[in-house]
């Protein structure tokens, strides 16, 4: 059975710009798991601080009719100024810092930094026993290179979750 384009899964970065309170995550995420909606990605910083702004990044996935859900859902909530799904509303930037160490000696530390090298991995801590490599880009870099360090002795990874913002003049 095939999907239509109306239940066709697909990821969504939707940003939401909140009231900068105690509660307001939270109530956020009991959106979205009081529904049994799965959040792939979630980021939270203040943007505003003079008008106590913060603003909100969530990846999730779900059909057009789901995704339609969780936005008219967001923007009913008291503490929500708007809601922005940036999958469809054109082109924007989206970026992800990750901290990835990789234990390892000999050929496999060398291939290590070569490969760290390629994906442009900066080295921001270093032992004689190990790496840990600074990277930000798509996720999908992020995932590739991590991938790639599994062989060479990949340890541990720290994410920091989508950071995005519409491309052009325009702003929420």
């Amino acid at each position: 059975m095939s999907a239509t384009a109306d239940n066709a899964v697909r990821k969504h970065t939707i940003s939401v710009l909140v009231d900068n309170e105690a509660g307001v995550l939270a109530r956020v995420i009991g959106l979205f798991s009081g529904r049994g909606y799965n959040i792939d990605s979630l980021t939270v910083a203040e943007v505003d601080r003079a008008r106590a702004l913060s603003r909100i990044t969530v990846v999730t996935s779900g059909s057009e009719m789901v995704i339609e859900q969780i936005k008219a859902q967001l923007d009913r909530l008291v503490p929500v100024h708007s809601v922005s799904d940036l999958t469809l509303e054109g082109p924007h930037v989206a970026r992800e810092l990750a901290l990835v160490k990789v234990v390892g000696t000999g050929e496999k530390r060398v291939e290590s930094l070569r490969i760290a090298d390629v994906f442009r991995a900066r080295v921001v801590d270093a032992t004689t026993e190990s790496f840990v490599f600074e990277m930000t880009g798509s996720t999908d870099k992020l995932d590739a290179f991590i991938r790639l360090m599994v062989p060479l002795g990949l340890r541990e990874v720290s994410r920091t979750g989508v950071a995005a913002i519409a491309r052009g003049a325009g702003g929420m």
